[in-house]
């Protein structure tokens, strides 16, 4: 049995952790704070998340601190045995420094700056602004470098938006120097001669807006591109006296998975440990929520795929929260499920946000592990005491790795350029929903797969699946010709091919500098109405075909699938072309599940890619698996409201409704040690 070990030293297995805001109840502090750390303990909880927005607590006026009640806070933390995950104050400002220096505030593509409020309403470039959380972050780093409490720095919340006033324009050109060096290789990178664009002066380049340029692909990807540089730069501004003074202190932020405005694979580099926030939106509906599983479990290998190791959820809710449109309750055994769900794709912790409910304001509905009625006496605090148990019968877990053979090319950057394509579909090209659609193949299946991005190694892989990789960055397709000339098979799509890194076609025929290994040349995209239906004959069989079809011609890759309607009837649809000791396939038209289930089960038996143990699930149940040293350790979890019979290794193991079983396997070598599986819940 492998030494049990955490992502925070001092807690020797999984987080249980919350966001907790003992700053908003100093008033009562005699009464409620010692009641919190009871509470906490009674759920379970090893960790408690602080200081997130406290800085007009921290520093009421300028230069004046007051850390006296973090102290206490702290020391109590301690003396329960529980760890500290200390937040930076930056997301949000207090007041007297707005009112000071306005330069703070952000300013929209409007151009109009801000008034006081909100949160992340900071320019990234103020002077003032990085002085201001860098002088506070040192305070807070020397107060607490020694404190038995702490564990890990959180920095920041939620990191998002983005400024567009002077000091970020005159960053943002002085960026795109240094990138382009002169005036002439922007112009031909952006293309900018078309509607006489060009530009004569780096004055002129203005980021973009609806009050100006728009359009001009290059820049706004670009600007995008500045925007999470930014942030990065920002974020090491503020981090720089953390690493001064604790170094060997973790740092993280909370991510926000379906969060497309920053290129989270750049940005996930500047931190030790990458976290999340998981709220998925759980309806009680067997079929909704299979589908919400899968998607859930997509962003969970997201995020594990950004460092290629386990990560931290942040915040999640094990009760209704606030801002959706429907807020509804989680069903009985939903929390724990999601919980178990994360640790199985990935996470070394659970955390919520948050653990005592705000009187006011407007998250004083979101939900909590203590509600307004103050007890442990809630069906919510139970279930959150439930899961605290079974995460302290699961610590052997921590630290443990995903062994994934299968890689699936989600890139931020690529998003941009689909976002910004005027062609095809124009009101969405539906990449995110694409990339499920192929990810679910494998999910169904119990396959680990890493969601990684066009820039990550190939490198132990047996399986690269690409949906729509319409822009081609740096050496991806070097990569790709690589990868497959070595024995991989690549999976690549209609729309792959089309653009550079700056959004200029390729010449020459499409898919670009995929041709030769694809075996293809992509002649047009022909874009169907809604009620437009086409499909693709393959072995016999007819597989519906919608939104997109491409014309397409095999250049030495064997045609396995052709179009049965219009024109183009006849023409190849799905190909699949030798390569070096590879394989490469290419899907032409966006088609139903079932032909992506028929072409990936060929792949998957002929890699022989398979779950470490022998399966059979029924629909709505998932499997997922990670491995240590000498031990595999598998999670079987229901998403459905009926009862479910799952074949494991020969036996059948009964899973109550959104019921979960985690069992672990040692092994000696690639040898099973025990003939029986060993359950741990």
């Amino acid at each position: 049995m492998k030494e049990e070990r955490g992502v925070i030293a001092g807690i020797p297995g999984l987080v249980h952790g919350s966001d907790y805001n003992p700053e908003q109840w100093i008033k009562w502090k005699e009464k409620v704070w010692e009641e919190d750390m009871r509470l906490a303990k009674l759920a379970g909880l090893n960790s408690l998340s602080v200081g997130i927005f406290s800085w007009s607590m921290l520093e009421p006026a300028e230069g004046e601190f007051h850390f006296e009640w973090l102290d206490e806070v702290m020391d109590m933390m301690a003396a329960n045995g529980l760890k500290a995950v200390l937040a930076t104050p930056s997301a949000a400002r207090p007041a007297w420094m707005a009112q000071k220096y306005p330069e703070v505030l952000r300013t929209p593509e409007n151009r109009v700056r801000n008034l006081f409020g909100q949160r992340h309403n900071h320019c990234m470039s103020s002077p003032v602004y990085r002085e201001k959380t860098r002088r506070i972050n040192t305070e807070l780093a020397k107060r607490y470098q020694n404190h038995p409490a702490l564990g890990m720095w959180h920095i920041s919340n939620e990191v998002s938006g983005e400024c567009h006033c002077r000091l970020c324009q005159e960053r943002f050109r002085k960026w795109l120097q240094e990138k382009y060096h002169t005036l002439d290789a922007l112009n031909e990178a952006w293309w900018s001669t078309f509607w006489s664009h060009r530009y004569t002066a780096w004055e002129q380049i203005e980021s973009p807006s609806m009050h100006g340029e728009h359009s001009m692909h290059g820049l706004v990807l670009d600007w995008r591109r500045f925007v999470t540089e930014l942030h990065m730069d920002f974020l090491e501004n503020e981090m720089a006296p953390l690493k001064q003074y604790t170094p060997r202190i973790p740092r993280t932020t909370n991510l926000m998975a379906t969060y497309d405005e920053l290129d989270y694979n750049r940005f996930a580099r500047i931190f030790d440990i990458v976290s999340w926030d998981n709220y998925p939106g759980w309806r009680g509906e067997s079929g909704y929520d299979t589908e919400t599983a899968c998607r859930t479990g997509f962003y969970h290998d997201l995020m594990y795929g950004l460092k290629g190791q386990p990560f931290f959820i942040m915040e999640s809710c094990p009760s209704a929260v606030n801002w959706r449109q429907y807020n509804k309750l989680l069903r009985p055994g939903t929390h724990l499920l999601q919980s178990v769900q994360g640790i199985a794709h990935g996470s070394d912790s659970v955390s919520y946000f948050q653990f005592r409910k705000s009187r006011g304001s407007s998250e004083k509905m979101h939900g909590a592990v203590v509600d307004h009625e103050g007890s442990e006496n809630t069906r919510v605090f139970g279930e959150v005491a439930q899961t605290g148990k079974v995460l302290s019968c699961l610590s052997v877990v921590a630290g443990a790795r995903k062994e994934a053979r299968v890689a699936l090319i989600h890139d931020y950057q690529n998003g941009w350029g689909l976002d910004n394509l005027q062609g095809g579909i124009l009101e969405n090209q539906n990449y995110m929903r694409t990339l499920l659609e192929h990810y679910r193949i494998f999910w169904e299946r119990g396959i680990a797969v890493d969601v990684v991005d066009e820039t990550c190694s190939l490198e132990g892989y047996d399986l690269v699946a690409a949906p729509m990789a319409y822009m081609i960055r740096e050496n991806f397709a070097e990569n790709i010709k690589n990868f497959t000339a070595k024995g991989g098979t690549v999976v690549f799509t209609y729309l792959s091919g089309y653009v550079n890194d700056t959004d200029l076609c390729f010449l020459g025929g499409f898919p670009g500098p995929l041709r030769e290994v694809l075996g293809i040349w992509a002649e047009e995209l022909d874009s169907l109405y809604p009620e437009d239906k086409n499909a693709v004959e393959w072995g016999g069989c007819s597989y519906e075909a919608y939104d997109f079809c491409e014309l397409i011609h095999a250049e030495g890759a064997q045609v396995l699938g052709t179009y049965e309607k219009d024109f183009y009837k006849g023409m190849p649809a799905l190909t699949c072309n030798d390569y070096g000791k590879g394989k490469a396939y290419y899907i032409a038209a966006r088609t139903g599940p079932e032909l992506l289930r028929r072409l990936y089960g060929r792949i998957l038996k002929e890699k022989r890619l398979e779950p470490p143990v022998t399966l059979a699930l029924p629909e709505g149940v998932s499997f997922q698996s990670r491995a240590d040293k000498g031990a595999v350790y598998g999670f079987l979890m229901n998403f459905t409201s009926e009862e479910k019979a799952a074949e494991l290794q020969g036996e059948t193991v009964l899973l109550p409704p959104r019921g979960t079983k985690v069992f672990i396997r040692p092994f000696a070598g690639e040898h099973p040690v025990e003939a029986k599986l060993r359950f741990l819940i």
